[in-house]
């Protein structure tokens, strides 16, 4: 049973409050416990927000947009810039908090969850990005509708209005800032739905955007543990789009119920990344890419290469060459110096990454390495390396979001690309090639948003999002501004 801790340094007592229409407000259905996933221990209680001020949400949005909008892009992006400013100061001071509802590393911890990929997104978006266009004149006869001349016209980028961002427990932060500042950025005012399992760290975030001065109501956040307040948002006449980043199934189910309202959608859902090796793969290198992010966070990070689909003619080798990097991957509590696996999320999440692993043996697959509980207090799964897999089986087919790497085996080009694009996911795919051309031909190849060749390295401004059942829409970069926008085309007659 979860339990209270107070050795921490962590105020585990402080009452959490919802940020609406610029009032700490208190939660009207109490609140609910936040756990740390690397002992069990209670972090503290977050407030449980009801449909209802879910709503008032929505509508404190709705009523600060005018005065948002009117503003010039220069000034907004001063404001973001300000934000990034107060961020970076007060930052530091969120990490135990952080590092403890989300389980994760030291490393990752500083690094990505409070460190610079957050700071850097407002920062980015605070400098005005032009993203509308000019159509070239065309001739136009005199006709039933008017005189002849020239009609020329502009496509001005416009905002959406007010945008729910409903974002996931692995990098909160982080995946907040990539949805806030582009939205704010593009004239747009948010209401923010944090994951359950570990809210905290947005609802810091809330006092320094209320530090900032954006303005009451620009920004929300409303918290909860079950469906309530993000299926209002979906629901409400106020909100005009959803940004979302989650589970495909709870994607397909906001799409469905945002539908009613015509809701803009931006989603970044689940991925099952493959990861192709030509038989003049750099093996080192190749497994050194997936080791990198076999255990990130333990391996909750919906692009890492999950599915490694390896010549025949190197597949002993890659397997005993991931087999000796797992031996490195130690795993423990995130705070333990040297660990580089942490916990997974919940004790839920455990038991399904675990009831994975099982599958996989029970349909024939066989398990290398890992997989197994360690004798720790709080959420833990080994690495688990699996082979002997064939495309039918679900291990090879499903997102496990831990730290879980099956290998496929093909005998050319041809058929890796098959087994490749053998998903319903397109999120992000990887080629190894000893010849970049031969690794960009299968790169284009792919039914994948995107794909990185001979890295596993992302370019953090070029659009990111997925094919198939990974998504809708593309962010980062002036994509990201183009995502909370709608295009209005003005002509005129010359």
């Amino acid at each position: 049973m979860p339990h209270d801790r107070d050795d921490t340094g962590i105020d585990t007592g402080r009452a959490w409050k919802l940020l609406i229409g610029g009032e700490w407000v208190d939660p009207a259905a109490g609140t609910y416990p936040v756990i740390d996933p690397n002992d069990g221990t209670v972090v503290g209680h977050a407030p449980e927000a009801t449909a209802a001020q879910a709503e008032d949400a929505a509508r404190a949005a709705r009523e600060a947009l005018p005065r948002w909008r009117a503003l010039s892009p220069e000034e907004r992006g001063r404001r973001l810039a300000r934000l990034a400013d107060v961020i970076e100061r007060m930052a530091p001071s969120w990490l135990r908090l952080v590092q403890a509802e989300t389980g994760s590393v030291t490393a990752i911890a500083k690094g990505l969850q409070v460190g610079g990929p957050m700071i850097e997104r407002f920062r980015y978006y605070s400098k005005p990005i032009n993203v509308d266009e000019d159509v070239a004149p065309m001739p136009a006869d005199k006709g039933a509708l008017g005189p002849a001349g020239l009609i020329a016209a502009t496509v001005k980028r416009q905002p959406v209005g007010v945008v729910a961002c409903i974002t996931p427990y692995n990098m909160p932060l982080v995946n907040v800032a990539g949805k806030v500042a582009p939205a704010l950025a593009a004239g747009n005012t948010v209401v923010i739905k944090p994951a359950p399992q570990d809210p905290l760290g947005v609802l810091l975030l809330g006092e320094a955007l209320a530090e900032a001065g954006l303005g009451d109501g620009v920004v929300n956040i409303v918290a909860g543990s079950g469906p309530e307040a993000p299926a209002a948002l979906v629901a409400s006449t106020d909100v005009n789009m959803v940004s979302f980043t989650g589970s495909t199934a709870v994607g397909a189910r906001i799409y469905a119920d945002g539908a009613a309202t015509m809701k803009r959608v931006l989603m970044e859902l689940g991925g099952k990344g493959a990861l192709v090796m030509t038989e003049d793969a750099d093996v080192n290198a190749a497994c050194m890419g997936i080791a990198t992010t076999w255990g990130l966070h333990s391996g909750q990070i919906c692009t890492a290469p999950t599915r490694v689909i390896c010549h025949r003619s190197i597949l002993d080798q890659t397997v005993e060459t991931l087999k000796t990097f797992a031996g490195f991957m130690k795993v423990g509590d995130g705070r333990a110096p040297g660990t580089i696996v942490g916990p997974v999320i919940t004790e839920t999440h455990r038991d399904r990454v675990e009831s994975f692993i099982s599958s996989g043996a029970g349909a024939g697959a066989t398990t290398v390495c890992g997989g197994q509980r360690p004798d720790l207090p709080g959420y833990f799964v080994e690495p688990a390396l699996l082979v002997d897999v064939t495309p039918d089986m679900e291990v090879a087919r499903e997102e496990a979001f831990g730290p879980v790497v099956v290998v496929l085996a093909h005998d050319g080009d041809d058929e890796a690309v098959a087994l490749a694009n053998d998903s319903s996911y397109g999120l992000f795919s990887y080629v190894y090639a000893g010849d970049a051309k031969r690794a960009y031909e299968i790169g284009c190849r792919l039914e994948s948003g995107n794909v990185a060749l001979n890295t596993v390295q992302p370019h953090m401004y070029a659009p990111f999002g997925g094919f198939k059942m990974s998504g809708i829409g593309r962010d980062r970069g002036k994509w990201g501004i183009e995502a909370y926008t709608e295009i209005q085309a003005i002509n005129w007659l010359s």
